[in-house]
């Protein structure tokens, strides 16, 4: 058997996760929300945040982070507010229902995380959790680096 490839493997976990994460986000009162809608919820400011840094925090296209942000809206789990530092500009701020799920998720994702670590170890886990962020930084910068060798 062969090992899956990097991104099979990433996407395998990001599945996992998500699983885990938006069920029991369900049982405990959130059933509305979808891994979509985590896009938007996990970079979140409690003081809100504009949508142009909302697309830039998760790496998606303003456009969809506006269509996220409306149906966030719709179900009650953001609002769009003036910015008290550009009157020209909406801060998207998280309503108590969207700190609700904010913070259960938070838990929800801690809680896997103490698994994890309780399965491989504390040193190994955190060795994994660093080797991913930097594979992960590496990954990101793909496009600098073959710009600056072009």
């Amino acid at each position: 058997m062969t090992v899956p490839d990097i991104g099979v493997l990433a996407g395998q976990l990001m599945r996992a996760l998500q699983e885990e994460l938006f069920e029991t986000l369900a049982e405990l009162g959130h059933p509305d929300v979808s891994p979509r809608h985590g896009t938007v919820l996990a970079f979140l400011d409690p003081k809100g945040v504009r949508a142009t840094d909302l697309a830039a925090r998760s790496g998606q296209h303003k456009q969809i982070i506006g269509t996220i942000l409306d149906e966030l809206v719709r179900l009650g789990y953001v609002t769009r507010e003036p910015d008290p530092a550009d009157r020209r500009a909406k801060l998207i701020v998280p309503t108590e229902r969207g700190i609700d799920e904010i913070t259960k998720a938070r838990a929800i994702l801690a809680a896997i995380e103490e698994r994890h670590e309780r399965i491989l170890g504390a040193e190994r886990y955190a060795g994994f959790k660093q080797m991913l962020q930097q594979v992960t930084r590496d990954q990101r910068a793909w496009r600098q680096a073959g710009a600056s060798t072009a």
